[in-house]
């Protein structure tokens, strides 16, 4: 064994172990989470028996994958959950985008810091809160809407019984939560590009709008590319604490908002079976799997730079 194979990792752990010390706590997370839960897959084919464990629990083949796949709503289900993701991602990556070449415009720079601090602030509110705000709108009788409508003259809407609405509403309400976190990153990315280019296209006659479409989203779509790629990892998992805490038990809006994760809680909580949930999240993660190398091996052929690996 060549010495020096082993020598490099150490002096590059000596030399550089405050940035590894940071992230050590994730690097234990993910061991612990994501590779020791491993093994638990065999749950998903078998009858599981608590007193037995995964190792001595009779196996039953396909048959909890019937539980989800032979339900009258599994395709509704899976559909909803595709679509609300995939409009989170578009809609989210645009706003983020929009606002942060729209912060790198701003000539103030107190009143950028301020804004995007309000704009960051959303995402550290629990779902739970965001619910009863989503709930001072939208409610029948004195929801800020409604009240609005009745002073304008309109007929009131009752929200909560017309499932055409909410997934515009949804979307909403996550970009609104969750676009301060990815305008951040990209205010860095646009941060980390050579002030000398906009210098020369601006000696070459460019105006800012040009500079925008030729220089700046160019060299933004390494990152945009990189978190949409991570993001479509996860279009299968339906983002549970929203929709419940938002929807809760309401059956009127399952047929638009009733994603795999609302579906397989009901149904656990009601059976009781984890080896069908494991059923279900282990196709939530093929499916997920096989999206993302789909998707990065077009990126691959389109654009072989900007692809993740």
């Amino acid at each position: 064994m060549n010495l020096s194979n082993i020598q490099r990792p150490i002096k590059e752990l000596k030399k550089n172990y405050v940035a590894y010390s940071l992230a050590l706590p994730a690097v234990i997370y993910t061991f612990i989470f994501g590779y020791l839960t491993l093994p638990y897959i065999l749950i998903s084919f078998q009858k599981f028996n608590y007193k037995l464990g995964i190792w001595k629990s009779p196996f039953v083949g396909l048959d909890n994958f019937k539980f989800f796949f032979l339900s009258d709503r599994a395709w509704q289900v899976t559909f909803n959950t595709i679509r609300l993701n995939f409009l989170f991602i578009v809609v989210g990556t645009a706003a983020a985008l929009l606002l942060a070449i729209l912060f790198t415009e701003l000539k103030g720079r107190r009143f950028s810091r301020i804004m995007q601090s309000t704009i960051l602030f959303p995402h550290f509110l629990s779902w739970v809160i965001i619910s009863y705000v989503v709930y001072s709108f939208f409610a029948s009788n004195y929801g800020l809407l409604n009240q609005t409508l009745d002073w304008l003259g309109l007929p009131q809407k009752n929200w909560y019984s017309e499932p055409s609405y909410w997934v515009p509403i949804l979307v909403t309400v996550n970009v609104w939560k969750e676009v301060g976190i990815s305008l951040i990153i990209y205010l860095a990315a646009i941060a980390g590009i050579d002030s000398s280019l906009y210098e020369a296209s601006t000696i070459d006659g460019a105006n800012r709008r040009q500079q925008v479409r030729f220089i700046t989203l160019p060299l933004l779509m390494p990152t945009v590319i990189i978190l949409s790629l991570l993001a479509l990892s996860k279009i299968m998992y339906g983002s549970f604490d929203m929709i419940y805490a938002i929807i809760k038990d309401n059956g009127l809006l399952y047929p638009t908002v009733d994603i795999i994760d609302t579906y397989v809680f009901r149904a656990m909580r009601t059976i009781g079976n984890p080896a069908q949930a494991m059923a279900v999240g282990l196709y939530q993660s093929i499916v997920g799997f096989i999206l993302v190398f789909g998707v990065n091996m077009f990126v691959r052929k389109v654009s072989p730079d900007n692809s993740l690996f």
